[in-house]
């Protein structure tokens, strides 16, 4: 990612409505499963700038990773004592230490040249019957300027995702495209860029409006109600699977995760 989209990632990912929005979906998928829950030992692996291991927060507590120094600098100071600097395809932690790994469009990154590998050394990390919750961009037809800017590698469809979930020994729960109602607009400036200029290193993350930003969180509110209620989307412009480690309950959780950072 370029360091640009972190700072602007940074500035914005706690009022944006799109950061929102993919949390409300985030809790409407753990909610069910981990109702009640405050003691899990969660990994946000890819954690960027750390706004989602804030959220994360309410089901126990959460170490950040991520590979990029630019986000070390920015994510370090939300998350003080409990961010790591390393490599989703070589986590630096011991086998079965966390209860729950989340991986929030990171696979897709070009800095991950095998999901495999990374999904591998989630399932490693997670103890019988734990939980990865992941999200993934959907659609190569959607790719876009946003995605040079992010470096992405490649898109995904939610068929896709599952095969590589099943593959790598992980049992799929639920699957669900998210930004469905919302999809005209992400699918009208895609194809708008195809026929206007380039403007260059813009974000297209940037903050909108204060009341063009409350009113796109109710669409997302409206998904994350059908999603938290058992439903899916049948497209949109990102995939979310939750997935067990394997077919087993949940495992018990005992000592703090600081413990198990391999030597």
């Amino acid at each position: 990612m370029e360091k640009s989209e972190y700072e602007v990632m940074s500035a914005v990912e706690l009022s944006h409505w799109w950061y929102g929005g993919m949390r409300a979906i985030n809790a409407a998928l753990l909610d069910p499963v981990l109702r009640g829950r405050s003691d899990l030992r969660i990994l946000d692996a890819g954690c960027g700038t750390g706004g989602d291991a804030l959220f994360l927060r309410r089901y126990g507590t959460v170490v950040g990773l991520d590979y990029s120094s630019d986000a070390a600098r920015l994510g370090a100071g939300r998350i003080p004592g409990m961010f790591t600097r390393g490599s989703v395809v070589s986590l630096p932690f011991a086998d079965q230490s966390f209860d729950l790994v989340t991986s929030f469009d990171v696979l897709y990154h070009r800095a991950v040249p095998s999901e495999a590998t990374a999904l591998a050394e989630a399932r490693r990390v997670l103890r019988p019957g734990g939980r990865l919750l992941m999200r993934l961009p959907a659609y190569e037809f959607l790719r876009s300027r946003h995605d040079r800017q992010v470096h992405t590698r490649r898109r995904y469809t939610a068929r896709a995702a599952r095969q590589l979930l099943a593959e790598a020994g992980f049992f799929v729960e639920r699957t669900s495209y998210a930004l469905s109602l919302l999809f005209p607009i992400p699918l009208a400036q895609r194809l708008l860029e195809r026929v206007t200029p380039d403007r260059g290193d813009q974000s297209a993350m940037g903050a909108p409006a204060p009341l063009i930003n409350a009113a796109l969180r109710w669409p997302m509110a409206l998904e994350a109600a059908w999603i938290g209620m058992g439903g899916s989307m049948p497209f949109g412009l990102s995939i979310v699977c939750l997935a067990h480690s394997s077919t087993f309950a949940q495992a018990p959780v005992d000592s703090d995760v600081c413990g198990h950072l391999r030597h």
